[in-house]
C-alpha cells in the first residue's frame, strides 16, 4: 500500500491523522518537524506528503523547496492559518494542494487519492516515454556519428529551423525525434508528417484542417497538424515532395505563425518548430522550379547531414547488436551469435538502404540461421 509522510508539530494532530489513514490501509511515518523530515527523504521512499505550514526552525514552505529536490512525491500542504496568499505561494513553489485545518477528512481523503493517482500517471508517462525513447535511440560512435551527436546538442535547445538531408533509411526521423526530446518542448507533442505519402489534394487539409463543408467528405471540422503540435514539434518528412501550392501555405505560416483551417477565415495562432527532412537536393529541385526558394531558407537555418551507412562502417557491429535482440525478442527466437568473420562480411556491402536495409538483414538471418550466423551464412542470405 502506499507510504504517506506526516509532519506536524502537534502530536494530536498527527496521532489523528495517522489513525485515519492507516484505517484506510495507507502505511504512516510521521515526524514533529520539517528538520526532523528531510533525512527520511534520503532514507526512505515516499508516495505521499501531508505538511504542515507554522512549525518551528523551519517552516512548511521551507520544506517544500528543499523536498522538491529529493522526491517526487506529491506535498500536500495543511495549515490552521490559512489565506489565498499562502495557499498560491504554495501551489506556486510546488505544492499539489492546500488544506485548511480543521480538515474535513472527505476532503483529506480524496485529495491523497487523487495526488496518489495524478503521482502514479506522471511515472507511467515518464516509463513509456523511455520505452518510446529507446525504440528511436541513435547507436553509433563513429566520427561521423560523434559530430551529429554534438551538432545535435547545440542546436536542441533552441528554436532554430532544422533542415535533415540523408539517403532513405539513414535514420532522419531519429535526428528529428533527438532534437525535440532535448528541446524545452519535449513535454509536448511531436507530430510526424510524410508529405510524400500523402495525396497532393489531401496535404493542405492534413497540415492546417480543414471547416465542416470545406469540400465533399469534410463532414465535421478537424484540426490540422500544425494546431496538433502547437507549443511543440511539427516534422515535416520528405519536405521535398510537397506540392507548390502547400509550400505557399507553410512558407506563410513559418513567416506569420498563423493559419487558416481549408474553407475557413479565421487566422488561428500557432507555436511550432518546425524540423523538415528530405533525400532530395533541394537546390536542384529550385532550379527545377519545383521548390520555393523563399521556403527553403525560412527551413534551412541549420542543416544538418545524416551520413550513409557506408560511411560509418565501424558502428556495423553496435546495430547488429542491436537490431539481432530486437528480431530475437519479436520472433520468440534465442539470440544468436554473429562471429566475427560474418560481421567482417556484412562490413564489405554498398548498403544502398542504409541502417533499414542492414535491419532487414539481420532479421532474415534470425529467422533463417541458427544460434550462431557465420560468414557463409550472410553470403547465402544477402
Amino acid at each position: 500500500m502506499s507510504r504517506v509522510l506526516i509532519i506536524d508539530d502537534e502530536p494530536a494532530i498527527r496521532r489523528a491523522m495517522r489513525g485515519i489513514l492507516e484505517n484506510e490501509g495507507y502505511t504512516i511515518a510521521d515526524a514533529a518537524s520539517a528538520i526532523e523530515a528531510l533525512p527520511l527523504l534520503h532514507t526512505d521512499t515516499f508516495d505521499a506528503i501531508f505538511c504542515d505550514i507554522k512549525m518551528p526552525q523551519m517552516d512548511g514552505i521551507e520544506f517544500l523547496e528543499k523536498a522538491k529536490t529529493l522526491t517526487d512525491a506529491p506535498i500536500i500542504i495543511i495549515s490552521g492559518h490559512g489565506t489565498i496568499d499562502i495557499a498560491v505561494d504554495a501551489i506556486k513553489k510546488g505544492a499539489y494542494d492546500f488544506i485548511e485545518k480543521p480538515m474535513d477528512l472527505n476532503r483529506m481523503l480524496i485529495t491523497l487519492r487523487n495526488a496518489l493517482d495524478k503521482n502514479r500517471l506522471v511515472n507511467e508517462a515518464k516509463i513509456l516515454r523511455n520505452v518510446v525513447n529507446k525504440q528511436y535511440e541513435m547507436i553509433g560512435n563513429s566520427w561521423a556519428m560523434n559530430e551529429l551527436y554534438t551538432m545535435i546538442e547545440r542546436v536542441a535547445p533552441t528554436y532554430a529551423r532544422v533542415l535533415i538531408l540523408g539517403e532513405n533509411g539513414t535514420g532522419k526521423e531519429l535526428v528529428a525525434r533527438q532534437l525535440h526530446e532535448m528541446s524545452p518542448r519535449k513535454d509536448n507533442a511531436f507530430i510526424e508528417v510524410n508529405c510524400a505519402a500523402i495525396p497532393s489534394e489531401l496535404i493542405e487539409s492534413q497540415l492546417f484542417g480543414h471547416e465542416k463543408g470545406a469540400f465533399t467528405s469534410a463532414i465535421k471540422q478537424k484540426k490540422g497538424d500544425f494546431e496538433l503540435a502547437n507549443n511543440g514539434t511539427l516534422f515535416l518528412d520528405e519536405i521535398g515532395d510537397m506540392s507548390l501550392a502547400a509550400q505557399a501555405k507553410v512558407l506563410r505560416a513559418l513567416q506569420e505563425n498563423k493559419i487558416t483551417r481549408v474553407g475557413g477565415e479565421e487566422e488561428i495562432k500557432v507555436d511550432v518548430r518546425v524540423i523538415a527532412a528530405t533525400n532530395k537536393n533541394l537546390q536542384d529541385e529550385i532550379a527545377k522550379g519545383n521548390f520555393r526558394e523563399d521556403l527553403y531558407h525560412r527551413i534551412s537555418m541549420i542543416i544538418m547531414r545524416v551520413p550513409p551507412l557506408r560511411e560509418r562502417l565501424d558502428d556495423i557491429p553496435l546495430l547488429i547488436n542491436s537490431f539481432v535482440v530486437k528480431a530475437a525478442n519479436e520472433m520468440g527466437k534465442p539470440i544468436p551469435v554473429f562471429t566475427d568473420s560474418a560481421i567482417e562480411e556484412l562490413k564489405k556491402q554498398q548498403w544502398t538502404g542504409n541502417i533499414r536495409e542492414l535491419q532487414n538483414v539481420v532479421g532474415r538471418l534470425v529467422i533463417l540461421c541458427g544460434s550462431t550466423i557465420s560468414e557463409e551464412d550472410v553470403k547465402k542470405y544477402l
